[in-house]
C-alpha cells in the first residue's frame, strides 16, 4: 500500500477484486439486453412493411453477432479491470472496460455512503456501495462486491467518515 503525501493520498491502483460473481451478473444483463434489441429487431421483421428483407436480415445478423461479442468479452474484461481498496485514508476505485477510470476520495471528503441491490444482484449475491463526496465528478461506486462485504464496508467508511477531523465539504 503507497501512503499519502503530506496533501493527502496518493492515486493509486486498488488492491481488491469485485466478487467473481459479478461475471455472471453482467453476462446476463448483457444477454438480456442484447436479446431484448434482437426480439424486437425480430417482430420489425415480421410485422414491418414490406421489403428490405436482405437489410433487416443483415441488421439481425450484425445485432446477433455485436451481442454475442460483447457478452462473451466485457464482464471478463470487466472484472480484470474493475477494483477498490478501503485504506485507512481514502476508497480507491478504478472501473471500466472500455475507458479506464481511477478515482479517490480521501475519508475526510465522504459525506453519505449508502448500498443497493436490485433483483438481479440478489441472485448473484451482490451489492452496490455508493460513496458520495463534494466532488463535482459524481459519487464513486463499486459494484459487485458480495453482500457481507458490502455491508461490513459500507459501515467501515461510515464510522471512518464520521471520525475524521476535516469537514467533508
Amino acid at each position: 500500500m503507497t501512503a499519502g503525501t503530506a496533501a493527502g493520498p496518493v492515486l493509486r491502483r486498488p488492491g481488491n477484486r469485485l466478487e467473481r460473481r459479478a461475471v455472471g451478473y453482467w453476462t446476463v444483463r448483457a444477454a438480456a439486453a442484447w436479446l431484448l434489441l434482437l426480439g424486437a429487431q425480430g417482430l420489425w421483421s415480421l410485422f414491418g412493411p414490406d421489403g428490405h428483407g436482405t437489410l433487416r436480415q443483415a441488421a439481425f445478423a450484425a445485432t446477433a453477432v455485436a451481442g454475442a461479442a460483447h457478452t462473451l468479452v466485457m464482464p471478463s474484461w470487466r472484472y480484470r479491470v474493475h477494483r477498490w481498496e478501503a485504506a485507512p485514508e481514502a476508497l480507491y476505485t478504478q472501473t471500466g472496460w472500455l475507458v479506464e477510470e481511477r478515482r479517490i476520495a480521501p475519508v475526510s471528503r465522504i459525506q453519505t455512503v449508502d448500498t443497493a441491490r436490485g433483483p438481479l444482484e440478489q441472485l448473484f449475491g451482490l451489492t452496490n456501495v455508493t460513496v458520495t463526496t463534494a466532488s463535482a465528478a459524481g459519487p464513486l461506486v463499486i459494484q459487485g462486491l458480495g453482500h457481507t462485504a458490502a455491508m461490513e464496508l459500507a459501515a467501515s467508511l461510515t464510522q471512518r467518515a464520521q471520525l475524521a477531523k476535516d469537514d467533508a465539504t
